[in-house]
């Protein structure tokens, strides 16, 4: 192995490669946390691949195994690549295969029997090998590593889904007389040991003190200039975020400059593809076929075709969703745009290390969107560069994610009262629960899956839920792409503009029955936004805190969603051209949410009259939004709020900020423990922006189903004044304060 090593053109390792292996090879489950670009790969590569070579002498040939996950097919067969060159020396003792949705079947038997190194992801091991534990019962019984890539992606519901997922293999593994040592690989994130432990259930050695040379990185931040034009209720408009990053893609690319530019959304992507094509055409025509968009819900052999012409450097510019950054090891770039800050500091020094990755020098750059946190950041940048990682939230015990996951496992092997340590304390709850709905039965000692159908079934890890929807062209009965069905309501509904691989088409009808979108291919000169109304009722509350007069709560609710209308917005300029109403039925949705009530003490005090209550809470509710993935390991689509003048359940005027999955995700119960701090950025977020009356880069949120009305900026910062004077001691430890936190109360704030 240490040859094959030397081969490939390295003497030496890292420290922290040697340090990892030497866990690794002596049976403790580690994780390595360094940068990007810092040979975490070869850390747990070495002693995985050793094993395998020393297990070839069994008679079998398979003395010893291995099971790599990562969370996006592209990566899986990236790092197949790469075992392969790396373990080529080695003859056919390494015979690494990748198994997931996109491998033949007629190979699939041959994976299950010989190769001895298999690469899949969570989703496939799921739903296609721990139900069919039998047929892998050779592979896992010889089951020695399980090594998990990318592993802080693995937050909130995905990352909740995915512990009770690695549980049941432990489980199962256990079964066929095994005990896997876990090795995983993470981006520099806050206490990446404690976010291991929660994800495995195991105790894990860190690894985070980063040897690898680094190359120099230079990272600015862009802010895009304000336009003539105005939005709703008057507001100055910016260049939107992606008309500039396609600018600069455009002329990367015409400098021959190797770019990958991340977006937020697949049509944002595409968006950006589109436009950088159009200018380069101006340009030079040539140089249209080497700029691309990358994104999921791609066919398989569209999506190996992107990446062999990246590998290849037949592409010069990619306009690239994450699962690019997840996806592909990319060498030799020179250059990375982020559209939008990309939820959490994890993830931008993920995406900026794309660059530079052989030790060369190399340019990141970040393109704010109109958005209170973006904006916030382009004008505060030590809170990316000075702060801490933020830390990963996951809950396991979520009874919606436990639930589906004792029924899998009840259904794999009866599940014991031995097992029930194994899925957490949460379980006492949950299996009564599961028993009165007839979905398990116990018998003896104990319970068995009571249905026909499969378990693995009843739930999406990835949180969509339900069939995916089918995109289908009318005329040709062509499938351009899948959609959850989820996000149907508001990314497929009739009249919604669609994007794939640089063609627009216009959804023609939506069919939630047989879940099928039909759509026609068009050029509309204007995007689509959908618009939804929220109402929320108080289920429980887990626990409340005095903050002043008013009270900090955290606790259940029930969420009633609806998207009723969409805006047609121009292309380039972000302009709002009209809106059409929608008929779609309510989504309800039960989940855990932060809230704050105020008092009319507190509201005399911030001079807040009737008149401009409602436009104030709403205000403070847009922006907190905004601010919580600062704190939280979240995007702002990833959790919703209502504001209310009087709401029923607090008698008080409160504003409500939940998770949007079902159970909750850890994001509001991180903004309860955080939110002194939270609401203090929050406040500055809002005083520092210098429009008059509100817009998006504060108060005005791209998804409100109101229509941003009634806003009041001015109210929002004295609301905000008062509270925070009034603020709780800190609920745990808190980051370093952010810009203006030692003083909540300055003229500035009280004067807008």
């Amino acid at each position: 192995m240490i040859a094959a090593v030397q081969e490939c053109g390295i003497e030496h390792p890292w420290a922290h490669q040697a340090l990892a292996a030497e866990h690794a090879l002596d049976g403790d489950s580690v994780v390595v946390a360094t940068g990007t670009a810092s040979g975490k790969s070869l850390a747990y590569l070495v002693p995985v691949l050793s094993t395998l070579l020393e297990g070839s002498r069994a008679p079998n040939g398979r003395g010893a195994t291995a099971l790599y996950l990562s969370p996006t097919k592209a990566l899986a067969a990236d790092q197949c690549r790469s075992v392969k060159e790396l373990s080529q020396p080695l003859g056919t003792a390494v015979r690494p295969a990748v198994y997931d949705g996109d491998t033949p079947y007629e190979e699939r038997e041959w994976v299950r029997q010989y190769a001895n190194y298999v690469l899949t992801n969570p989703d496939m091991l799921h739903r296609g090998i721990l139900p069919s534990h039998p047929r892998w019962s050779s592979f896992l019984k010889s089951l020695k590593y399980v090594v998990i890539d990318e592993c802080h992606t693995y937050r909130g519901v995905f990352g909740s889904h995915v512990a009770q997922v690695l549980r049941r293999l432990r489980r199962v593994c256990a079964r066929y007389g095994s005990s896997p040592v876990f090795l995983l690989a993470s981006a520099t994130a806050a206490e990446p040991a404690v976010a291991a432990r929660r994800l495995t259930g195991l105790p894990v050695v860190e690894v985070a003190d980063d040897a690898s040379p680094r190359g120099e990185l230079v990272f600015a931040l862009w802010e895009p200039p304000l336009t003539e034009l105005h939005g709703e209720k008057g507001a100055p408009v910016r260049r939107t975020a992606t008309a500039e990053t396609a600018d600069l893609l455009t002329d990367l690319t015409v400098q021959g400059v190797r770019s990958v530019a991340f977006v937020r959304s697949r049509r944002g992507a595409e968006l950006i593809s589109v436009i950088a094509q159009e200018k380069l055409a101006e340009v030079d025509r040539s140089l249209v076929r080497r700029v691309a968009a990358y994104r999921g819900g791609y066919l398989p052999e569209e999506r190996r075709a992107l990446e062999r012409d990246l590998h290849s450097g037949e592409l010069l510019g990619l306009a690239a969703t994450t699962a690019l950054e997840l996806g592909v090891d990319v060498s030799g770039l020179d250059a990375v745009v982020i559209c939008g800050y990309p939820g959490t500091r994890a993830s931008l020094w993920q995406q900026a290390g794309r660059a530079g990755r052989s030790g060369q020098g190399a340019l990141a750059v970040l393109v704010a969107r109109d958005d209170p946190l973006d904006t916030f950041l382009v004008h505060h940048p030590e809170a990316l560069f000075d702060r801490p990682v933020e830390s990963t939230v996951l809950d396991p015990d979520n009874p919606y994610v436990l639930a589906p996951h004792l029924c899998a496992a009840a259904a794999e092997l009866p599940l014991t009262e031995a097992d029930l340590e194994l899925f957490g304390p949460a379980c006492a709850d949950v299996l009564p629960q599961l028993e009165a709905a007839k979905l398990l039965r116990r018998r003896t000692r104990a319970w068995h899956w009571t249905r026909r159908e499969r378990a693995a079934d009843l739930t999406d890890i990835r949180g969509g839920g339900g069939r995916p929807v089918q995109i289908v062209e009318e005329g040709t009965g062509r499938l351009l792409g899948t959609v959850d069905e989820a996000a149907a309501h508001s990314t497929v509904h009739e009249g919604a503009v669609h994007l794939h691989q640089g063609r627009t088409y216009l959804v023609r009808s939506l069919d939630l029955a047989d879940s099928v979108a039909l759509v026609e291919q068009a050029e509309p000169p204007y995007s689509t936004v959908a618009r939804d109304t929220t109402a929320i009722s108080v289920l429980e509350t887990d626990t409340e805190i005095p903050w002043g007069a008013g009270r900090l709560c955290y606790g259940s609710v029930e969420v009633t969603n609806q998207v009723v209308s969409f805006l047609r917005r121009r292309l380039i300029s972000g302009e709002v051209l009209g809106e059409t109403k929608l008929d779609l039925p309510p989504r309800t949705l039960r989940t855990r949410a932060v809230w704050w009530t105020v008092t009319e003490d507190q509201l005399d005090e911030a001079r807040i009259n009737p008149e401009i209550l409602g436009g104030s809470l709403h205000a403070a509710e847009h922006a907190s939004i905004g601010m919580l993935p600062l704190f939280a390991t979240c995007d702002r689509w990833d959790i919703g709020g209502v504001s209310v003048p009087l709401h029923p359940d607090t008698l008080l005027p409160t504003v409500f900020v939940y998770d949007g999955h079902p159970g909750g995700a850890g994001f509001a119960e991180r903004a309860f423990h955080t939110a002194r701090a939270w609401l203090t950025a929050t406040r500055e977020a809002i005083a520092s922006c210098e429009c008059d009356a509100g817009c998006p880069s504060c108060i005005q949120s791209p998804k409100c189903g109101n229509g941003n009305d009634p806003l009041h900026k001015r109210g929002a910062i004295r609301l905000l004044t008062t509270l925070l004077r009034e603020a709780p001691a800190p609920l745990e430890e808190e980051a370093d304060p952010l810009p203006g936190e030692t003083a909540p109360a300055s003229g500035r704030g009280a004067g807008g």
